[in-house]
């Protein structure tokens, strides 16, 4: 039997006990609640070209494995070419609010009908990136690869992550890392990638890995290339060799991720977001056809589907259910939103247009209370200038050289190969009326009559001054 003394004793340490027990639950959760991030941004990737989203002659093993384990999004939206999509997600706004309606620093028609706006050379310091606002919140930051979104004074490291490489190409040059010279992008990356996980799972941690692949111009290893030479083309699909074998690089890095992940021992705390910063780029410079959106409509550079639908996807071991798939229409400055509710971080100083997709990760029927989304490209690309808008199954595209709509219903009409407008004209002046308040809502730059129009040079592209290599 104890004594009056040994009981005091027994309940202080059971208080004690009790405390370490819920000091140590309180941790596990706040961890639970503060995933590791990480953001795999691919560049020019069609809606199509990975075999989770039906492409039978690129092989992308990795990357189906990541939709097996996780959501696969089929209605997921980015801008219409890089910078405006590196723009929205940064910063969950709408790239139209500060100009990035093109590549930085954008074509020049000097003969077209209207002339464009002039785009800025960089996303504005003031913009506070999700970077920034996790970092705050105790999350060591790493980003590897393209920016494209201002040089000096601008890059990733002025931008809120701490740990930084900015690249482009292919291959690896010696002024980037004389070591390294000649080593191909995608695995230079993901060696950066893999060593910053290793240094840094003990706390949370945000990494993003931007890849060049599948960018033009095209090259891969001879292996790879030699692979795909040899394999039966897919019907209906260019299947060009150095694509796949440029795209399966791709596809390594990502596996490479994913089991630096896996072995850390930290995939259930640690979410995968798998991207592409536009839909696929059907050509080259050229012209030779190097790859199909197709059933969609359009390419890169356009607002058809096959300009700005991309393949997402998400992997989270135990909280985002493996195997699932959401049809529920997100875009990339979605991700901005997502990240502060899942890591705990405090609002950001701008507001967000983009919408916390946490909800949906969890179960991917979940309703959005947002039922309308909004582009902006009042520029020459492989369009004309144009804005537009769509609401529920609805989409509205506005022409500006003609001032022509055509409107789609995407539920039916996946191809955008049935024009409706002429048989909705209610429907046309209300999405038209909506495009207009959204524009002056976000002060969207417009395009003007270009006195120096001449319709047999319109085409033709201004020489030297901005304009760069790759940019198409």
């Amino acid at each position: 039997m104890k004594t009056s003394f040994q009981r005091t004793e027994w309940q202080r340490a059971m208080v004690i006990l009790v405390m370490i027990c819920g000091v140590l639950g309180a941790a596990s959760l706040f961890a639970a609640a503060r995933p590791n991030i990480i953001i795999i941004l691919a560049d020019d990737l069609g809606w199509r070209d990975t075999g989770c989203y039906g492409n039978t002659f690129n092989e992308t093993p990795n990357i189906d494995r990541l939709a097996r384990q996780g959501m696969r999004f089929t209605q997921f939206y980015a801008g219409p070419v890089c910078s405006p999509t590196r723009a929205n997600l940064m910063s969950g706004q709408d790239q139209a609010r500060f100009g990035i309606t093109q590549h930085i620093p954008g074509h020049q028609r000097p003969y077209a009908k209207l002339t464009d706006p002039v785009v800025p050379l960089y996303l504005p310091l003031e913009v506070e990136t999700f970077a920034e606002r996790l970092r705050s919140a105790g999350y060591a930051t790493g980003y590897f690869g393209k920016w494209h979104l201002g040089g000096n004074g601008f890059s990733p490291s002025d931008q809120g992550w701490e740990t930084a490489l900015e690249m482009q190409g292919h291959t690896v040059t010696a002024r980037i890392d004389a070591k390294a010279d000649g080593k191909r992008t995608a695995e230079f990356l993901t060696d950066k990638g893999v060593a910053f996980i290793e240094g840094h799972k003990d706390k949370p941690f945000l990494m993003q890995v931007s890849h060049y692949a599948v960018h033009i111009p095209l090259s891969t290893t001879p292996e790879l290339l030699a692979k795909y030479k040899s394999k039966q083309p897919m019907a209906g699909y260019p299947s060009r060799p150095e694509y796949a074998g440029l795209l399966e690089e791709l596809d390594q890095s990502v596996g490479r991720i994913v089991e630096a992940v896996d072995k850390a021992g930290i995939a259930e705390n640690t979410l995968i977001w798998f991207l592409s910063d536009n839909g696929g780029l059907e050509h080259e410079q050229s012209g030779r056809i190097v790859t199909s959106n197709k059933p969609l409509n359009g390419e890169k550079g356009t607002l058809y589907e096959g300009g700005i639908r991309i393949p997402a996807i998400a992997r989270w071991p135990g909280r985002i259910p493996a195997g699932t798939q959401c049809d529920i229409p997100g875009i990339t400055m979605d991700v901005y939103p997502t990240l502060l509710e899942l890591s705990g971080a405090t609002a950001a100083k701008q507001p967000q247009d983009g919408v916390s997709l946490a909800a949906q990760f969890k179960n991917p029927t979940t309703a959005l209370s947002r039922d309308t989304l909004f582009w902006h490209l009042p520029h020459y690309h492989h369009s004309t200038p144009a804005s537009a808008i769509r609401r529920g199954d609805w989409k509205l595209i506005e022409f500006y050289e003609n001032d022509s709509v055509e409107l789609y219903n995407l539920k039916d009409d996946l191809a955008e190969a049935k024009d409706l407008a002429m048989k909705e004209p209610a429907r046309v002046k209300e999405m038209k009326n909506s495009l207009a308040d959204w524009r002056k809502k976000v002060n969207a730059q417009m395009p003007v009559p270009n006195p120096n129009y001449d319709p047999a040079r319109a085409a033709e592209l201004a020489k030297g001054k901005g304009r760069k290599k790759g940019d198409e």
